[in-house]
């Protein structure tokens, strides 16, 4: 309850300055008591939906309070920021004017606010406004297919030119619109990759959500098969549940969703592909997260059937994986795919330019291609969104990977 009380406090602060530039604008009763009226409503129903999970984890309509509260106070944000700026600048106006005149009188002291601060402060919180509801609107949906060509020294002669499908982080009980997810699918399949493989997050909680999209994801389709991994949302770690027993048929439950749709669940596994007599492998390991994450993801039980001098190809769901374990070692993996952090579903990315999101300060190994100690992981953005419902410059992502031998990586 404490918490809650000084979240509103400081939610109180943010629109007191924010109806400061409002309110030297617009001099309309009316419209104050509805910009009022829309903070009450908005604040309310995100407090309502926050506080009555009860314990089943985010769902669509709290995604939806939580998009609608980020898109009202982020905005509102940006406007008590240069508000409060120009406070600080009339704070010593006011008090020359006090002990200058110092005759007593009751008169303000503070200068009045330049229209053209509440002007500029309305004008720059319209940037993240609009951009947020383009975002629950239009961005979540935006599909990019991102291609890469990646060379390696070792790769098998048989292999030169193949081409690997990722996509991750799925989030099925977020999805609110039939004909884009079927659109995805298509697009998926449009790349004709010669495997397709899934790195995690199938569902938000529970293995329930992903039924009503069972016959859409199921339309994947690739010559050499589909392979996934579980991501940390896939456990079901983030609800309560009856039993134990409850939780684990949960689990059971989604594996066999995966299997029906045509996926080789890898559970601390590995599998390997042939071609005219030479192979890769490809190794699955469950979640393994730094911090507080899960970390059951066994690299030496999954590699157990493996050789030192296979290539190969590693699915672990958590970028930290990678850098906290993978690259060290003593195994040589030449390839790893990954997804969990969405790219925060926010940023800036213009290519061959700048590739910005806050997400950055959290992991190191945040979007794309990166590569150390002669190995590489790309980390895909996601093709589904939790939480906030959009994405703003951070779209969902298809990647396709060829495989060259060679050296020639650029």
């Amino acid at each position: 309850m404490l918490r809650w009380i000084i979240f509103i406090a400081v939610l109180g602060v943010i629109d007191f300055y924010a109806f400061q530039a409002m309110k030297a604008l617009i001099r309309s009763s009316w419209l104050h008591y509805l910009y009022f009226l829309i903070s009450v409503l908005v604040l309310g129903n995100f407090i309502y939906q926050l506080t009555h999970i009860n314990g089943n984890g985010l769902s669509i309509s709290t995604n939806i309070a939580i998009g609608l509260f980020l898109t009202l106070y982020l905005p509102k944000v940006v406007m008590m920021l240069i508000m409060f700026g120009e406070d600080i600048i009339r704070l010593p106006q006011a008090a020359y004017s006090f002990f200058a005149e110092n005759d007593g009188s009751k008169n303000n002291h503070f200068p009045s606010r330049r229209i053209f601060i509440s002007q500029m402060a309305i004008g720059l919180a319209a940037i993240p406004f609009v951009s947020l509801l383009y975002g629950m609107y239009k961005g979540k949906y935006n599909f990019k297919v991102l291609k890469y060509t990646l060379h390696f020294e070792d790769l098998p002669e048989a292999f030169d030119g193949y081409k690997i499908t990722q996509i991750s982080d799925i989030h099925s009980g977020s999805f609110d619109n039939k004909e884009k997810i079927e659109y995805a699918v298509d697009l998926v399949n449009e790349q004709q990759s010669d495997v397709i493989l899934f790195t995690g997050d199938m569902v938000n909680n529970k293995a329930e959500e992903m039924i009503p999209w069972k016959k859409t994801f199921g339309r994947l389709k690739a010559k050499d098969g589909l392979f996934s991994i579980l991501g940390n949302h896939d456990y079901g770690d983030y609800v309560r549940w009856k039993s134990d027993e409850e939780k684990k048929r949960n689990q059971n439950d989604l594996a066999e969703i995966q299997q029906e749709m045509g996926f080789d669940l890898l559970m601390n596994e590995s599998r390997f592909l042939e071609k005219n007599g030479q192979r890769i492998a490809i190794v699955g390991v469950e979640n393994w997260g730094n911090g507080s994450f899960k970390k059951a993801g066994d690299l030496k039980i999954a590699s157990q059937d493996i050789k030192s001098n296979d290539f190969k190809i590693l699915m672990t769901h958590d970028p930290t994986h990678w850098e906290e374990e993978v690259i060290k070692d003593d195994y040589h993996y030449h390839l790893t795919l990954s997804g969990h952090t969405h790219g925060m579903q926010f940023g800036i990315e213009i290519p061959g330019w700048i590739k910005w999101s806050p997400v950055k300060w959290r992991y190191k190994y945040w979007a794309g291609i990166y590569k150390e100690k002669g190995q590489y992981i790309n980390v895909n953005r996601g093709f589904g969104f939790l939480a906030y419902p959009g994405r703003v410059g951070i779209w969902p992502e298809i990647t396709v990977i060829e495989l060259k031998k060679g050296t020639n990586n650029t």
